[in-house]
């Protein structure tokens, strides 16, 4: 299992909209919070290990309607 988390970027005014569409249609997004700076929400995203992030952030959070720019984090190791 590969953990990644992607900070998105937003048109004006569409964060929250754009939030509701990761959860309710991109499965492997497991959390979405919205944060300052930047960056206008950071997705917590668990992907097989066998999915090629790179085409799962361009087809599956790239798209999605009021998108307009990412940076994604690879997470190696979870400290509990």
């Amino acid at each position: 299992m590969q953990t990644i988390f992607i900070m998105v970027k937003c048109e004006r005014g569409r964060a929250y909209e754009v939030a509701d569409a990761a959860v309710q249609n991109v499965e492997q997004v497991s959390e979405v919070h919205s944060i300052s700076g930047q960056y206008d929400l950071l997705m917590k995203v668990y992907l097989d290990d066998q999915t090629d992030i790179g085409r799962f952030v361009t087809s599956r959070v790239q798209t999605l309607d009021g998108v307009q720019d990412t940076f994604t984090l690879i997470a190696f190791k979870a400290f509990t």
